[in-house]
């Protein structure tokens, strides 16, 4: 069982690639080598395995926050959760339940006119997840570059504190707090761990 996100950078050709490319690349070396795990293709799209299926979420809520840091752009993702068939040595090669669950529900995100869903092999479970993720999404989608920022250093440094995330961005503790207030960063960490607990449930 692995999880795949597909997605593409909405409004790219409003920016310079380089000023979105460099960060969205430097954030997927964490989960593993290009292109093997991860692949960016066609300009604007990328592939990302995460092969444990509870962290999917927040791998695509760290994406988020890295690409809505850069004034104009958004980002669109399908998460698709089930069996990898065939292991290529380029992720956009490889097969699978997975990989089709993620390309299906990322092609349906333009005509629902969403930005997240997910699709698992247990449709119950997918009805409950993409009803919450259509609800965070009004969240997500408003926040602007600055709270963008803040969530992006917060969930990359999880463990520090509002004052040591402060002290590491050169802001105040306040204004820390202030920009995780504004991006209700405490609920959307509790729709993560909610998600984690669902899908290890699941997978075990």
């Amino acid at each position: 069982m692995t999880s795949i996100i597909t997605g593409d950078i909405i409004n790219s050709r409003k920016a310079d690639p380089v000023i979105w490319l460099n960060p969205l690349k430097a954030l997927m070396k964490e989960w593993g080598k290009t292109p093997k795990t991860w692949e960016i293709y066609r300009g604007d799209s990328f592939q990302l395995e995460i092969s444990q299926p509870q962290y999917a979420l927040l791998a695509a809520i760290r994406i988020k926050a890295c690409i809505k840091s850069i004034e104009k752009l958004d980002v669109r993702m399908g998460i698709g959760i089930g069996q990898k068939s065939y292991n290529a040595q380029k992720i956009t090669e490889a097969n699978g339940e997975a990989f089709i669950n993620s390309g299906e529900t990322f092609e349906e995100l333009k005509r629902l006119k969403q930005n997240l869903a997910i699709r698992s092999p247990w449709p119950q479970l997918d009805d409950e997840l993409n009803l919450m993720f259509r609800l965070v999404s009004i969240v997500l989608d408003k926040w602007s570059t600055a709270t963008a920022q803040i969530v992006a250093v917060s969930m990359a440094n999880r463990t520090l504190s509002q004052k040591e995330l402060g002290d590491k961005m050169g802001r105040t503790q306040s204004t820390i707090s202030e920009a995780q207030k504004r991006a209700h960063y405490d609920e959307i960490m509790d729709l993560v761990s909610f998600y984690e607990k669902c899908i290890i449930e699941k997978i075990n």
